[in-house]
């Protein structure tokens, strides 16, 4: 089984593709509405107002993984839940596309919010690795390239309702004539992307399930495992999931959990937070959101963060998730500095540079719990590493729109990027930090330790970790 292995597999690449699409609902059903719409959705807060109805579902989103944590490993299918939720994400984003602004759409959204971060960055996580223990890494590398695609893609499609959301709330015009004049446009806009998210929970019901081995695939693509030894590990580790010895108070006792997740978190709220205000970002170094301009350096932007995400997937899977990490927060730090000069240039130069990591930051907590831990203890461990990290993300869209309009008496209510960019070079100095100080080696003992607590084997299954 250590023969060198190639390519992903057919099935593999249907989970891919499904994870894939259920990011691009994340981009377009969450970010695009605080992002490019604010001003659509919420003609009087703006991108602050949305942003607090998806803060609020979030944090409850969070919430829900952490009480559901100890019982995830116990499930007899994730599959299964990943479909129920991928349903429901569906039929929430189905009324975010086509309701009016209003309080139905605010609800709409707010469950879209909740069920579709929960579907596309929790529960299809684990069966990524449950699928790809192994290459991890180099999978969610090509998958969180829907996060800087998404992002470019808005430019193209919402170009026009963008720059119309924009100068009607700025010159005060009524939510009846923004409906009629932007309503058609923003559901043609959506309508693409919708018709894609259904496709791939189409393609995960009819040709997917929770191991490879049940489909006729191998983990990994590793075909010199035979279906007997793969039968054999499923069983095993459905069993052991049921005594994981990593529960929620082993799990926060444990040095190391606090030193991987937290600049886990970091660089998603780096990453997310700011592509949550691309075009207040642009918009406030004199870049048009309509102009060609503004389509070219989101473009541009995006050929960057693809190339970065697959890169940073790559060197996690041949030297490891730590030192994939400690890349793309160095990447971070120089982003910071580079956009706080406040620049057109230094602006445009910082967000790309942002753009190494920007989809790469949401490989790392699915990466890191199958890493540094056991394959049978990874969705528990998983459970309580992905809602620490997405709990800062998701409070980053406030915290980023705060900061960005902290000095909006002195620049007459125009954006300050400064503050933003400021916050992103610290917050990567402290991520570097931790990271430095994180040991693999530590988690082992930590797990000897639980295991021979609980009376369970000790061995070197955690040994030589990267």
């Amino acid at each position: 089984m250590n023969q060198k292995v190639k390519g992903f597999g057919a099935r593999g690449w249907i989970l891919m593709v499904y994870q894939f699409l259920a990011y691009i609902a994340f981009v377009c059903f969450t970010n695009w509405p605080m992002n490019a719409l604010g001003s659509y959705y919420d003609p009087v807060n703006g991108t602050q107002g949305v942003a607090k109805i998806y803060t609020i579902a979030a944090v409850i989103g969070v919430v829900i993984q952490v009480v559901a944590s100890p019982f995830i490993g116990k499930l007899k299918s994730i599959y299964r839940l990943s479909i129920v939720m991928g349903v429901l994400s569906i039929v929430a984003s189905f009324g975010v596309m086509m309701c009016t602004p209003g309080t139905l759409w605010n609800v709409c959204y707010f469950f879209a919010c909740l069920l579709v971060i929960i579907w596309s960055t929790f529960i299809i996580g684990i069966l990524i690795g449950q699928w790809f223990p192994r290459r991890k890494g180099t999978v969610m590398g090509v998958v969180t390239i829907a996060f800087p695609v998404g992002n470019a893609l808005m430019g193209i499609f919402l170009g026009e309702a963008i720059g119309m959301s924009i100068g009607m709330a700025a010159q005060g015009a009524p939510m009846e004539a923004m409906v009629a004049a932007l309503g058609p446009i923003v559901r043609k806009a959506y309508m693409p992307f919708f018709i894609l998210v259904v496709v791939g929970v189409v393609l995960a019901i009819l040709l997917l399930k929770d191991f490879p081995e049940m489909v006729g695939a191998y983990r990994d693509n590793d075909k010199s495992m035979t279906p007997e030894m793969a039968q054999a590990m499923t069983k095993f580790e459905m069993e052991n999931r049921k005594t994981s010895v990593w529960g929620l108070g082993h799990t926060l006792a444990c040095p190391d959990f606090w030193l991987i997740a937290i600049p886990m978190g970091f660089m998603l709220m780096g990453s997310v937070g700011m592509m949550t205000q691309t075009t207040n970002i642009f918009v406030s170094v004199g870049i048009d959101p309509t102009s060609a301009k503004f389509d070219m350096v989101l473009m541009v932007n995006s050929v960057i963060a693809i190339v970065g995400s697959y890169l940073l997937g790559i060197i996690d899977t041949k030297i490891g998730c730590r030192k994939s990490m400690i890349i793309a927060v160095i990447a971070m730090i120089i982003s910071g500095i580079v956009g706080a000069t406040g620049s057109q240039i230094g602006v445009i130069a910082g967000m790309w540079i942002l753009g190494i990591f920007m989809g790469a930051s949401s490989n790392y907590t699915v990466s890191g719990s199958v890493q540094y831990w056991r394959i049978e203890d990874f969705p528990t461990v998983f459970g309580k590493v992905n809602p620490l990290a997405n709990l800062m993300n998701n409070l980053s869209p406030v915290i980023i729109a705060t900061l960005m309009f902290m000095n909006a008496a002195k620049t007459q209510g125009m954006p300050d990027t400064g503050p933003c960019f400021i916050f992103l070079a610290v917050a990567g100095v402290v991520s570097l930090i931790m990271l430095l100080l994180f040991k693999p080696a530590r988690v082992k003992k930590y797990d000897d330790k639980y295991r021979a607590a609980a009376g369970k084997p000790l061995d070197d299954a955690l040994v030589g970790r990267k």
